[in-house]
C-alpha cells in the first residue's frame, strides 16, 4: 500500500528541494537539486525558470506514477522578491530576474517623491529601499525599461504562486509574499498601496494561504496550495506547535530575527537599521531584523585561524570558558572586536590578536562581541510592552553554545531554546494546507532543548 504524503518543493536560491511529509509529519523522502544558473536579457545572472519548472513537472510526475508514495497534494515554499510576468496564454514574458540586479535610483526616487518622500513611503510599506529587493519596484523598473514587453503583461505573479500556476493555471496572489518587503502593501490600512493602481498596474487581491485548487497529474487527482514565502512559512511550525507568545531567531549566514507579536509601527530609526516587517499566514505583521551573522563570523575566523595556526573549523572544538565570559559580562557590553563598527570585507583588522594567549581566547572574544551586535539586533523588534517569554534558536548558531547561553544573559527576562527542525520552511508549507487533507492535527515536535545563562 502507497503511502499518503504531502510534497513541497523548497525553493532557494542556491538549493531546490522536493521533500514528501507523512501522515505523522515526518519527512518521508528528499531529494536536493542545483541547477546551473543562465543570464536574463541584460547580461545579468538568474535562475534558470524552464529548468526548475521541468523539473517540477517531472518530479510530481515520477512521484505520482511510482509505487512507494500517494501525494495527496502539494505546496510550494520559495525565497521572495521574484516576480513573474505573464501574457494573455499565461505564458512567461521575462526571466525570473535577480533580485541583485541593479536598479536606476531615479526610478525609485521618483516613486518615493510623489508619495511623500522616501522615509514616509518606506514607513508605510514596511521595509527599507533596497531597489530590486523591493519588488514591487520590478514592476515599475519593467514599465519603464522595457515598456514593450510590458505593454503585453496580463498578469504578475509572485513566485511561490507562479510555480503553483505550472500544475493550477490559476492567477492568485497571498499576503505572506506580498509583504516581504515588496514596496507593494500598505502596513497602515492593510490594502495594496495607492501607487499601483496610480501607475495601472493591476494585481490580484490576497487568498489565504490554506487555499487549495484540485489539479491533475499523470491521470491522478490531487490538491495544490497556492506557496508560501519561505520565511514566513518557517514562523508556522511555531505558530502551532507552542501557545506562548516567542520570538525565532534563525541562523545561518544570515541571522533573521522575528517577532510576531509586536505590533508597533516601523520608526525611521528601526528602517535605517534595515528592519522590516514580513506578513504572517494570520495576515498580520511581523516585525524583523537582520544580521550578516554568518558571514561575520565565517571571515573573522579564519583570520584567527591563520594568525594562530590552527584548522579553519577549529572553532567548532571551543568549550565554553565561564570563567572568561563572567569576566566579560562584569564589564558589560562593551565590544573589543567590531567596536568602530564593520568594515566593507567584515573584517576586524583593528584588533591586536597578541592580546590573546590562544585561538580559544580570541574565539571566546569574537563570539561575545558578535552575540553583543546580534543582541543590538534582535532589541530592534522588542516592544516597550514585551509579552513573548520565549527565545527560539534554529539554524547553525544553535550548536554553538557560547552564543545560546549568552543570549540568556542579554535577555534576562525570556527562556532561550534551541529549536532543531529541519526544513522548516517546508514545513511550514504542508501544514499551511493540512486542514484540507486531514482535520486531525499532527503533533509538532520542536525539538526544542532549554539553555542556562553564564
Amino acid at each position: 500500500m502507497k503511502k499518503k504524503v504531502i510534497a513541497v518543493f523548497d525553493i532557494g536560491k542556491t538549493n531546490k528541494k522536493i521533500l514528501l511529509f507523512d501522515q505523522d509529519l515526518k519527512v518521508a523522502f528528499q531529494k536536493e537539486e542545483k541547477f546551473p544558473t543562465i543570464q536574463d536579457d541584460d547580461g545579468f545572472e538568474c535562475d534558470d525558470i524552464d529548468l526548475i519548472r521541468q523539473w517540477l513537472v517531472a518530479t510530481m510526475e515520477e512521484l505520482v506514477a511510482g509505487e512507494e508514495f500517494e501525494p495527496v497534494a502539494v505546496n510550494f515554499s520559495t525565497y521572495g522578491a521574484s516576480l513573474a510576468y505573464l501574457d494573455g496564454n499565461k505564458d512567461l514574458l521575462t526571466p525570473i530576474y535577480n533580485y541583485l540586479k541593479p536598479m536606476d535610483e531615479q526610478i525609485s526616487g521618483e516613486l518615493y517623491q510623489k508619495y511623500g518622500g522616501q522615509n514616509e513611503f518606506c514607513r508605510k510599506t514596511a521595509g527599507p529601499a533596497l531597489g530590486m529587493l523591493n519588488s514591487g519596484l520590478q514592476i515599475l523598473w519593467l514599465k519603464k525599461e522595457k515598456p514593450e514587453i510590458f505593454s503585453r503583461v496580463k498578469n504578475i505573479l509572485h513566485f511561490p504562486q507562479y510555480l503553483s500556476s505550472v500544475f493550477t493555471g490559476e492567477v492568485v496572489s497571498e499576503y505572506t509574499s506580498i509583504g516581504c518587503h515588496t514596496a507593494m502593501w500598505n502596513f497602515d490600512n492593510r490594502k495594496y498601496h495607492l501607487w499601483l493602481a496610480g501607475e495601472n498596474i493591476v494585481l490580484p487581491g490576497p487568498v489565504s494561504n490554506s487555499t487549495v485548487f484540485e489539479v491533475e497529474i499523470a491521470g491522478n487527482k490531487l490538491l495544490s496550495g497556492i506557496g508560501i514565502h519561505d520565511s514566513s512559512a518557517s514562523l508556522v511550525p511555531y505558530f502551532m506547535g507552542t501557545d506562548e507568545k516567542f520570538l525565532l531567531v534563525s541562523t545561518g549566514t544570515w541571522c533573521i530575527n522575528m517577532n510576531p507579536f509586536n505590533d508597533e509601527p516601523l520608526t525611521a530609526e528601526q528602517l535605517k537599521s534595515d528592519c522590516l516587517c514580513y506578513l504572517s499566514v494570520q495576515q498580520k505583521p511581523v516585525k524583523a531584523s537582520r544580521l550578516f551573522m554568518g558571514h561575520i563570523h565565517d571571515v573573522n575566523v579564519t583570520r584567527l585561524a591563520t594568525y594562530f595556526n590552527v584548522a579553519d573549523d577549529a572553532y567548532k572544538k571551543v568549550k565554553a570558558d565561564e570563567t572568561l565570559i563572567t569576566a566579560y559580562l562584569t564589564n558589560g557590553e562593551k565590544r573589543v572586536f567590531f567596536r568602530n563598527g564593520m568594515s566593507a570585507d567584515y573584517v576586524d583588522t583593528e584588533v591586536d590578536l597578541s592580546v590573546f594567549s590562544s585561538f580559544e581566547e580570541a574565539y571566546t572574544r569574537m563570539m561575545y562581541d558578535l552575540t553583543l551586535l546580534c543582541t543590538e539586533s534582535i532589541r530592534l523588534i522588542i516592544p516597550k510592552n514585551d509579552e513573548a517569554k520565549k527565545l527560539f534558536v534554529s539554524g547553525g548558531f544553535a550548536r554553538n553554545g557560547i552564543f545560546v547561553r549568552l543570549l540568556g544573559n542579554f535577555f534576562p527576562g525570556k527562556e532561550v531554546f534551541t529549536s532543531e527542525v529541519d526544513n522548516s520552511s517546508a514545513m511550514g508549507a504542508a501544514l499551511v494546507i493540512w486542514d484540507t487533507i486531514d482535520e486531525e492535527k499532527p503533533e509538532i515536535d520542536l525539538g526544542l532543548k532549554a539553555w542556562n545563562p553564564f
